[in-house]
């Protein structure tokens, strides 16, 4: 038994797990917000529905976005036309979209977080595959494997169709395998497109058109490893700890259905005001072991559902208006990409961080959170600790 249990301590790491490397990527086909009202009734044979289409254009201005990374264009949406017919079954031809293009898009996010951290592929242990989009078996995470060349003996999970939150949850089983299997270097994948979400416009469905107006296409990987390397691995954060919690009263607030139409999303008005309500209280619980409860002392990585959400715990908070920047910057540039946009926030700030020769890569401060927020309603919060750059 004494041997057993020295050999299980051995198994663990002596420190906390830590991002290695980020990396992000986008489909080529980008999207001018303004412009697209007009293109969104026009490639669904809607362009007769000027009072809806007015009210989409006020959403559109609404949401602070002003481009993104869309897969569909006019020629594939052309080639697919069920995709653009209100009730018509598309479910295959959306399969047959993603099932390609996830791992694709994956493969060039996880090149350049691999690049960045600058040892052989060969050293990754696990993967962390994450998409709300895509069912497939083997999953994607197989796939991704193939592209890469990585080794068979690689540890896969698959989190699919978890939703907004995921980024957050993968950065969460990452810590966990980093920190419990010495020498793990986890590669972490997220990858998220609309070609599932995307549905005509609907006069009696107006998060239909919310959702039109907020969400993109991306991917984030990020290398996770306990113990960096010293003079080799240059860790980005450190990850101190992590929780999941269901918010009381949630139940229906944001759910999401896989129908024939593709995935039909639903969200109740009062979910900024249920997070904002409740966010205190998280920030309580990860932070007072540290002696923390200024929360403008801390970084801020939140996952921007949509500005209503970062303006309801801005308020209730109150945060400075510096304190979202970079959440409000990656909403701008790249609208909502579900699960892989925390790590677009969180490659933002370190880059921004080093552009003003800040201290560390958490903004010049010493702590911070990272939020996701998604169906259930699930609250994701992980405390990270910044860096020296």
């Amino acid at each position: 038994m004494a041997s057993f249990r020295a050999s299980r301590k051995a198994q663990s790491s002596d420190g906390p797990a830590t991002v290695l490397a980020i990396g992000t990527a986008n489909p080529r086909n980008v999207v001018d917000q303004l412009a697209y009202p007009d293109f969104y009734f026009r490639v669904t044979n809607a362009d007769d529905k000027q009072e809806l289409k007015d009210k989409f254009k006020r959403i559109c201005d609404k949401s602070t976005v002003k481009r993104r990374f869309i897969h569909l264009n006019e020629e594939i949406l052309k080639a697919n036309p069920t995709i653009c017919t209100p009730g018509a079954p598309s479910l295959e031809a959306r399969q047959d979209i993603l099932i390609e293009e996830l791992p694709k898009l994956g493969k060039e996010a996880a090149e350049r977080a691999i690049k960045e951290w600058g040892r052989p592929k060969s050293m990754i242990t696990h993967v962390i595959f994450c998409s709300t989009a895509g069912f497939d078996m083997p999953g994607a995470d197989y796939q991704l494997i193939k592209l890469l060349g990585l080794s068979p003996s690689v540890r896969r999970v698959m989190l699919y169709h978890v939703g907004c939150f995921a980024g957050a949850s993968a950065l969460r089983i990452a810590k966990d395998l980093a920190e419990n299997n010495r020498g793990a270097r986890v590669l972490v994948v997220c990858a998220e497109t609309t070609a599932i979400t995307f549905q005509a416009p609907d006069d009696h469905n107006i998060y239909n058109l919310v959702s039109q107006a907020l969400f993109g296409d991306g991917a984030a990987a990020m290398v996770v490893g306990a113990d960096p390397v010293q003079d080799v691995e240059k860790p980005v954060f450190e990850i101190a700890s992590a929780a999941q919690t269901l918010l009381p009263e949630s139940e229906g607030t944001i759910k999401g259905h896989l129908r024939d139409v593709g995935l039909d999303l639903h969200l109740r008005r009062d979910v900024p005001k249920l997070i904002a309500e409740n966010i205190e209280e998280t920030l309580v619980k990860a932070f007072e072991p540290l002696g923390i409860s200024d929360w403008n002392s801390l970084f801020w990585i939140a996952h921007p559902g949509g500005p209503a959400i970062l303006d309801q715990i801005e308020s209730t908070l109150g945060l400075k208006p510096e304190k979202l920047r970079a959440t409000r910057s990656v909403l701008r540039d790249y609208g909502n990409m579900s699960s892989a946009t925390v790590i677009f926030i969180m490659d933002e700030m370190r880059k921004q961080s080093g552009k003003e020769e800040r201290a560390s890569s958490g903004e010049g401060l010493e702590w911070g959170v990272l939020y996701g927020f998604g169906p259930g309603l699930t609250v994701e919060s992980v405390v990270l600790h910044s860096v020296p750059l």
